[in-house]
């Protein structure tokens, strides 16, 4: 018989388990790395990648629509406009967000973890996701040292899941 602390140690794994799978399971492989993509199928959960390079800091994303998509790197993209799906597709690796749109503070530790539209920044030209607000002020107190981190585990951990 189980105690009861072996009953809720192994409940907690088996809920941090499914909630790993969860994260890693929506994700659409492509031949340039793969996309976090949410329910919809869409990269960085449809949000356009290009608006985030004119939005105010802590601004929400903004969701691209159906009538602007773009198909790149084996996922599908979202825009606002046809300008920002033109600009997008001129320069895709600028805009698409960094570690596949998994979140960087995660990928800083060697694993994926679902990153949020909402909870970005843009760090030399680029575009970062975390998993929400509260792990992007983690991120924040040393984000040159977590981009190190995170480019480091990248090509090791974007093969998993």
């Amino acid at each position: 018989m189980l105690s009861r602390r072996s009953m809720l140690f192994s409940g907690s794994a088996l809920l941090i388990a499914s909630s790993a799978y969860l994260w890693t399971s929506r994700s659409a492989s492509g031949s340039d790395g793969i996309w976090y993509a949410g329910t919809d199928g869409f990269a960085a959960d449809g949000a356009d990648v290009v608006a985030y390079h004119t939005l105010q800091a802590d601004a929400a994303g903004r969701s691209g629509t159906s009538a602007h998509v773009a198909e790149w790197a084996g996922a599908k993209w979202r825009f606002v406009s046809a300008e920002n799906k033109a600009i997008f597709l001129q320069n895709p690796q600028k805009y698409a967000p960094q570690y596949g749109g998994y979140c960087a503070w995660a990928m800083a530790r060697g694993y994926k973890a679902h990153g949020d539209v909402d909870a970005w920044m843009i760090v030399g030209g680029r575009l970062y996701l975390n998993y929400d607000e509260n792990i992007r002020r983690r991120w924040q107190k040393d984000i040159p040292g977590f981009i190190a981190d995170a480019d480091q585990q990248w090509p090791t951990v974007r093969g998993t899941g």
